[in-house]
């Protein structure tokens, strides 16, 4: 199943909405819920991500975003067997992407390895290019998040 994907803009917005301050509308933000192991759902995301940041950042920015946001979605995909949740907002501050998955297992940054593997750089390039990241824990679950500032913008 695809991922059910919703971007708002701030044309979009209405006063008082969610996020938003009285009279002010809610910064601009993706929101979507990603199927259980829909690794089809990674390029949908970069492409959401993609409209959403259209008129933010400076060049290069979003590509970091889509790379950063993918490497989430993509762990979250493959290590666990739940569904997710991805969002991304924008405010004056930077962008803020979070990808909510159902395990309580805490990710941890591999080490580089020197072999042919693949995997295990996901989250080494989160820490290596986001401006801050971390992950905190929840009732059920995890939500693993970066942030760039508005200063790459």
């Amino acid at each position: 199943m695809a991922g059910a994907f919703s971007a708002r803009t701030a044309e979009e917005q209405t006063e008082g909405a969610v996020g938003g301050l009285p009279g002010r509308p809610a910064p601009p933000q993706l929101r979507c819920r990603l199927g259980r192991a829909d690794l089809k759902a990674v390029p949908e995301a970069r492409r959401a991500l993609r409209a959403l940041l259209r008129h933010w950042g400076g060049p290069g920015t979003s590509d970091v975003a889509e790379l950063l946001t993918s490497e989430l979605v993509t762990n979250a995909l493959v290590h666990t067997d739940a569904d997710a949740v991805l969002t991304a907002t924008v405010s004056t501050h930077g962008l803020r992407v979070e990808v909510r998955d159902f395990v309580a297992r805490r990710p941890r940054p591999r080490a580089q390895g020197t072999g042919e593997s693949t995997g295990g750089r996901g989250l080494v390039l989160v820490q290596s290019l986001a401006d801050t990241w971390g992950v905190c824990m929840h009732g059920v679950g995890k939500s693993v998040w970066f942030e760039l500032g508005a200063q790459a913008a």
